[in-house]
């Protein structure tokens, strides 16, 4: 073998790239002093892109697919290294592979707290985190704008500028958007579109393209959130006094599934003096009526009862407190009929000796 011909067999003949990693977006093809021989094979399989870079100027850009390195694949460079009749010597060349696969689940999230006026809350403090897609849409403005002269580059290398682009960006979304709140969870496929497309220019300025960008949560500090899961318990509880009510019914019932233990008798206990008081109250609470109507009567009471007719109706029966409360408000007036145990008709209220000085200083109804 000649002198040529050993050094022609030590050029390279085929030039590809087996990714077996995950996170490389662009590698340079080592090379002896990045020497090629003519007629080599370049192999860019899917989901890559071969540039070819000729003394810091991008040349050839080749997408998937098998190609023989001559001038007549290779135009651009051609026309830099100034082969206008041909060349079937040796040549010098960079080969970059980029991976435009789409690089996906990278996270972003807010490192501080996002301030913004809310119309119901005031002034708050927002943190929110979400995941985004991208890949490299133009690999020649890539080269040139991320990677350099650097022969590896990882998703590392840029994953925290990109984050902070996108943080920065969604700060504004949100603080333009004037949503309130608690309507943000409603909205966050809206903003996650609008914020696509707000950054979309700016990946594009390093030659990449964000495919997909999710917010998925937007959160309150933990102690407003704490207030407002207060607020909400609340809201479910509803009438308290009920809620106590259910509550000890709820202890004594598991207190009687351990009668042997101690604890749970006095819990029982407890609980049982804590009902019997609760409803003592409720016993003898006044209950409410509506306006123009006559209060109900109170099952404890005792002594006379009377009976008043109303519309046609006879109600009751009713004490003498409630039927002088009646007078007060206007419901039982001179003329109203009242009936009690003892007498033979029905007769007018100030008849009765017991109501007669109270009508008398009530006034009438007034005339229709």
């Amino acid at each position: 073998m000649s002198l040529w011909e050993k050094a022609t067999a030590e050029l390279l003949d085929i030039i590809e790239w087996t990714d077996d990693s995950s996170d490389t977006m662009a590698w340079r093809f080592p090379s002896y002093e990045n020497e090629i021989k003519y007629g080599a094979q370049l192999i860019v399989r899917p989901a890559q892109t071969a540039v070819f870079v000729d003394r810091g100027k991008i040349a050839d850009v080749f997408p998937a697919g098998q190609y023989s390195l001559t001038t007549k694949n290779l135009p651009v460079f051609s026309t830099l290294m100034g082969w206008k009749y041909g060349f079937h010597s040796p040549f010098k060349a960079e080969v970059y592979f980029i991976n435009t696969r789409n690089f996906t689940n990278l996270k972003w999230g807010t490192k501080n707290p996002v301030m913004l006026r809310d119309q119901e809350f005031g002034p708050v403090r927002l943190r929110s985190y979400g995941t985004y897609v991208v890949r490299v849409h133009d690999p020649a403005k890539f080269i040139l704008e991320i990677v350099g002269t650097g022969g590896h580059f990882t998703l590392e290398d840029i994953s925290e500028q990109l984050r902070n682009l996108i943080v920065s960006r969604f700060a504004d979304t949100l603080g333009e958007s004037g949503i309130p709140v608690l309507d943000l969870a409603a909205n966050y496929n809206e903003l996650s579109i609008f914020l696509t497309k707000k950054i979309a220019p700016e990946f594009m300025e390093y030659g990449l393209e964000v495919t997909k960008l999710l917010i998925e949560n937007i959160s309150l500090p933990l102690e407003v959130e704490e207030s407002l899961d207060k607020k909400s318990s609340m809201g479910i509880i509803g009438n308290l006094d009920n809620f106590v009510k259910f509550q000890t019914a709820q202890a004594m019932e598991a207190a009687a599934k351990n009668p042997g233990g101690e604890a749970s008798a006095g819990v029982g206990m407890g609980m049982g003096f804590a009902m019997a008081n609760q409803l003592g109250k409720m016993m003898i609470s006044p209950q409410q009526s509506a306006p123009g109507e006559l209060p109900p009567m109170k099952p404890q009471q005792t002594g006379c009862m009377y009976f008043v007719a109303e519309n046609g109706t006879k109600t009751g029966p009713f004490d003498q407190q409630t039927i002088t409360a009646s007078i007060s408000s206007g419901t039982v007036v001179r003329e109203t009929l009242l009936w009690k145990h003892g007498m033979p008709t029905w007769e007018k209220a100030e008849s009765f000796n017991e109501f007669k000085a109270l009508l008398q200083s009530t006034p009438p109804p007034l005339p229709l």
